[in-house]
């Protein structure tokens, strides 16, 4: 069996073209992929070469965590999944390339729970449900953000989600003004418009590592600084003014389980809408040119490829 896929040979060298997949076991299932996001976070780092050392890492490599689709075949011990739709966050399922994330694939071979079940009407928006668990696995290791730092997609949902739980509604800053749009029930400034300095809990989605003093100037004595982003350079501060805020900092790392649990019940309930995201789908045959479009335009908010037409 094998599978067209989109391949980072290099940094900043793409290719489409097709892998042999390893065989399924018997508690395996395989997924004919229709979309796949693309991370304008973690993946950018891997075209670009700038990834800090991460398991598995090395190339070639077949980026993406986030793809949708629907169990065409199972192993012996879980065919009752054929036919489910599917939320897949990543595959490592290729002989001649890492899955590093291993989902921007037309076919995936996963374990059966790596394949999590998700409504077939959420439709493309469903690639956005690593990001959304994500998000809530941010808001559930402490006080929800009155700051958010970042009105990228994350930065979206983080928002979304704090005014979901009933929480205040927090201000939103980004540095660029075609991304001050778009925003559902919160104000979103530029960071040099703001002059409060007795934010709680800052949340930092931006991925810009050079920007804790400023943060740690706007935090009130004790105030958290939640890093939700991830960071291709090393973080540095200046002491003396994190000490005088007795300033905290918390790192929140990926989704868990439980996160995919509460984030489906919050879509299914109707109190998360995924909905106004995804700004560029383009079919998965133009791959190598949309890839870059996604990692390098400002305008992008979020770029998914369509692999319902590859043969």
């Amino acid at each position: 069996m094998d599978a067209l896929a989109l391949i980072v040979d290099a940094p900043r060298r793409l290719a489409l073209r097709t892998l042999a997949l390893t065989d399924p076991g018997p508690s395996d299932v395989v997924i004919e992929t229709h979309w796949s996001g693309i991370s304008s976070g973690t993946e950018k780092l891997l075209w670009t070469g700038e990834m800090p050392r991460f398991p598995g890492m090395g190339y070639p490599l077949v980026p993406g965590y986030e793809s949708v689709g629907r169990v065409v075949d199972a192993g012996a011990d879980v065919t009752g999944r054929i036919g489910d739709w599917v939320f897949v966050p990543g595959a490592n399922c290729y002989t001649e390339a890492r899955g590093l994330f291993g989902g921007t694939a037309q076919r995936l071979v996963v374990p059966s729970a790596r394949a999590f079940p998700i409504s077939e009407t959420l439709g493309v928006d469903g690639v956005l449900f690593a990001l959304a668990a994500t998000a809530r696995h941010a808001l559930a290791g402490g006080d929800p953000p009155d700051l958010i730092v970042g009105h990228g997609v994350l930065g979206r949902l983080l928002a979304r989600l704090t005014i979901a739980m009933g929480a205040p509604v927090p201000t939103v800053w980004d540095n660029q003004a075609c991304r001050r749009t778009g925003a559902q029930g919160y104000e979103v400034i530029a960071p040099k418009d703001d002059t409060r300095g007795d934010y709680r809990a800052i949340y930092d989605v931006s991925g810009f590592a050079d920007g804790l003093d400023t943060l740690i100037g706007k935090l009130v004595r004790g105030g958290e600084i939640v890093l939700a982003g991830f960071y291709a350079n090393r973080l540095d501060l200046a002491f003396a003014p994190a000490f005088q805020a007795e300033a905290r900092l918390r790192v929140a790392a990926e989704w868990q389980p439980e996160d995919l649990a509460a984030t489906g019940a919050l879509i299914a309930s109707g109190a998360l809408d995924l909905g106004g995201l995804i700004s560029h789908v383009r079919p998965a045959e133009e791959a190598r040119k949309a890839y870059p479009t996604a990692l390098t335009d400002p305008e992008c908010l979020k770029m998914v490829l369509d692999w319902s037409e590859c043969a």
